[in-house]
């Protein structure tokens, strides 16, 4: 199919145009200004800055806020696919470590990737909207710490730049998992005509694709939708979290909740003062991987979920832990350094759970001697197309050391990191439109899932009498 002519970009709406053009189509068109070159010289000092002017707003730029693991994973992704992100930044307060991500996904892949430094203030927005001024990303992936999330939307808004991140905004003084602050600027994004996606990690996001794609395909009514989440690798250390120390520790530390006949059930946190917590566990048998202990959580995408999906009578959310990583944040909670306050010592005001996250080990520096794999996936209960009864299992295994191979990262910040990747080319090609603030399943999951084959997160579908029971109190 020949390239849109120039006359074609002019008289429609260039931008849905061009984000569903690719490398090669983009200088197609550009040749064509090349064509006219032989005209007088006056001619084509006019036609050359029309081909700067079209360069600059033809190429895709991405602009990634971050460099810890999950970071490290989308920027490599991203480059990978330079017909798709023909400009890739990265930008973080210590630009060190951007370098070494770029000079990682350089070696990698070949591709280079610029940097930058920000400093994020969580009430100024300035230096953001300065960085965003200077860049001019069509998209900004946000993968900071999700304290941050408003502020970033807000300097987006301020720039005109489109938005993605991985996790729902938090307080940074308060432990909550809740989209209604992010929900809330939805108004704002429709009036500046930007689109604004929450969540497009695995899960959050991978699961709600999943969860959107089983609505689609399979079910006329959903009425239980279980998101269980496993990793059974070994990185060798007597204790570490697989991501963010801080937000890894909120999570097991909050009660927990799950969604049942049209309102919300609490019940105690994962780690409790003296013991284990004596229900609401079990061991799910997980396909390539076996049977794991599996304990009740609050996610913030059962929020999303069953607003965006009301048919839903049950929805929960299952992780694996050990006993032994238990036992230490069982420890930590009980002298007080899972704490989010601040509290004065010497002088000083220290966040315990932020002065803990300088003692553990990054998660990314896990990668080189992980093994072992990680399984999450949803299960889905209801009525399927002919309104028989239906159960369905959807999910993706990860090894730890292929994603060492390829990204130099370990397979938590792996499955985390490429569906931003995913995320954000689905927007760049026109796959996914729309003004406003959306959760990933309300975006059309068909293409995403697609894309996830050959992204690195295939998946597997099981149904009816092969899918593993769910045994919740």
């Amino acid at each position: 199919m020949p390239p849109p002519t120039l006359l074609t970009i002019y008289f429609l709406d260039i931008k849905p145009i061009v984000y569903r053009l690719n490398a090669i189509t983009k200088f197609a068109i550009l040749q064509q200004f090349v064509d006219v070159l032989t005209v007088q010289s006056a001619v084509c000092k006019i036609y050359l800055s029309l081909a700067i002017i079209l360069i600059k707003i033809f190429m895709n730029k991405v602009l990634i806020l971050g460099a810890g693991g999950v970071a490290k994973v989308t920027a490599v992704k991203c480059a990978q696919q330079p017909e798709v992100f023909n400009e890739i930044v990265m930008a973080s307060r210590t630009k060190a470590k951007c370098d070494a991500i770029a000079e990682a996904a350089k070696r990698l892949t070949g591709t280079t990737i610029q940097t930058d430094s920000v400093e994020i203030d969580l009430n100024d927005k300035t230096s953001l909207v300065e960085l965003f001024n200077k860049h001019r990303p069509n998209i900004c992936i946000n993968l900071v710490d999700p304290y941050y999330d408003l502020v970033i939307m807000e300097a987006c808004l301020a720039a005109k730049v489109n938005y993605m991140d991985t996790a729902n905004y938090e307080p940074i003084d308060e432990a909550k998992l809740r989209y209604d602050e992010q929900w809330a600027m939805s108004d704002k994004f429709k009036e500046a005509g930007l689109l604004a996606v929450l969540g497009c990690g695995f899960d959050p996001g991978v699961s709600q694709a999943m969860t959107a794609y089983a609505a689609k395909h399979y079910f006329n009514e959903m009425q239980e939708l279980h998101i269980m989440d496993c990793n059974a690798g070994n990185h060798g250390h007597v204790f570490a979290t697989n991501f963010s120390p801080e937000i890894n520790l909120r999570e097991v530390a909050a009660p927990a909740r799950y969604w049942n006949n049209g309102k919300w059930e609490e019940v105690g946190a994962v780690i409790t003062p003296t013991a284990p917590r004596a229900d609401w566990h079990f061991a799910f048998d997980y396909p390539q991987i076996g049977p794991k202990e599996t304990y009740l959580l609050y996610h913030e995408e059962l929020q999303s979920l069953v607003k965006n999906f009301p048919t839903l009578k049950v929805a929960t959310f299952g992780m694996t832990f050990g006993e032994q990583y238990l036992a230490h944040l069982r420890v930590l909670q009980n002298v007080g350094m899972t704490r989010v306050d601040e509290v004065e010592y010497d002088g000083c005001k220290v966040v315990p759970v932020k002065f803990l996250k300088k003692l553990l080990p990054d998660p990314a520096s896990l990668a080189k001697n992980y093994t072992g794999k990680t399984n999450i996936g949803c299960v889905v209960k209801g009525l399927g197309k002919n309104n028989e009864p239906k159960t369905y299992y959807i999910y993706n295994v990860c090894d730890h050391h292929q994603c060492y191979l390829e990204t130099e990262s370990q397979g938590v910040s792996y499955t985390a990191g490429v569906p931003p990747m995913t995320g954000a080319k689905m927007i760049l090609q026109g796959h996914w439109q729309g003004v406003g603030v959306f959760n990933v399943e309300q975006m059309n999951p068909d293409p995403f899932m697609q894309a996830l084959m050959t992204d690195g997160l295939p998946w597997v579908e099981v149904f009816d009498q092969d899918v593993p029971e769910v045994k919740w109190n």
